[in-house]
């Protein structure tokens, strides 16, 4: 009965080394994302501590990179040393993956006031060329997110590039992707995109932040299983006779 409790608890475990590698390429594909993602909208958000949980997310994905080598020698093995380090860095990532959604939860919470403190700097730096910085991550935003304007198309006309080109038009970004030869000019207003920026900018980060939240919670979850099943492991080596009579007819690390 002690032999099959084992059995089961290493099967798991090698099955959960497993999740942890390919977990480890979601991690970093997660937080890769977070870094792309906030290089488009970075000038909506100055706030660069932001990128802290994406920063610790990519260290946990490395990390499970090599728990799962620990964790494969230490089944393998039957190793009660490579078992109790699998445990201890496991138990460190565990924690990490805690900071990682308190972090994320913060964060999030403070995205609309940052957004709101920044967007109208940048639409008054809009120049309407694609060598400014400013310009270009306005146009981008517009584009992607099918919006005009901060609230709407009319916050263009509060700029100084519509006060400069007098051409009673907005940045041809705010057209509709449905509606061909459109120009800007407010005299269309039907091909404009009706929705504001700063909402769905705003929504979009949340969404980001909500994404690393949910994946954090999600491997700290798998991560105790496989903290469980190590210690199973541990606490059967230690008093199960018939799992000492196993390992002592195999090599014993």
């Amino acid at each position: 009965m002690g032999q099959c409790g084992v059995t089961s608890s290493k099967t798991v475990l090698v099955f959960l080394n497993l999740i942890f590698w390919a977990a480890a390429g979601i991690l970093c594909y997660i937080g890769a994302y977070v870094f792309i993602t906030y290089d488009d909208y970075d000038h909506f958000f100055e706030d660069v501590y932001t990128l802290i949980p994406a920063v610790v997310i990519i260290a946990v994905g490395t990390l499970l990179f090599l728990i799962g080598f620990i964790g494969c020698c230490a089944t393998i093995r039957e190793s009660r040393c490579c078992l109790i380090t699998f445990s201890v860095v496991l138990l460190l990532v565990f924690v990490t993956e805690v900071v990682v959604v308190v972090l994320g939860y913060i964060y999030r919470a403070k995205v609309e006031a940052e957004v709101n403190h920044s967007i109208q700097k940048v639409y008054n730096k809009y120049n309407g060329t694609n060598m400014d910085a400013p310009s270009r991550a306005i146009d981008y935003v517009q584009r992607q997110l099918h919006c005009c304007g901060i609230h709407n198309f009319s916050d263009w006309m509060n700029t100084p590039w519509f006060t400069e080109s007098r051409n009673n038009s907005v940045p041809v970004s705010c057209c509709k992707y449905t509606i061909s030869n459109c120009t800007g000019t407010l005299a269309r207003t039907g091909d404009l995109y009706p929705e504001g920026c700063e909402a769905l900018v705003v929504k979009k980060l949340k969404d980001i932040m909500l994404y690393v939240i949910l994946a954090a919670l999600t491997f700290a979850a798998i991560q105790m299983l496989g903290l469980l099943c190590a210690s199973v492991v541990l606490c059967r080596r230690g008093h199960d006779p018939a799992y000492e009579l196993l390992v002592s007819t195999g090599i014993d690390a």
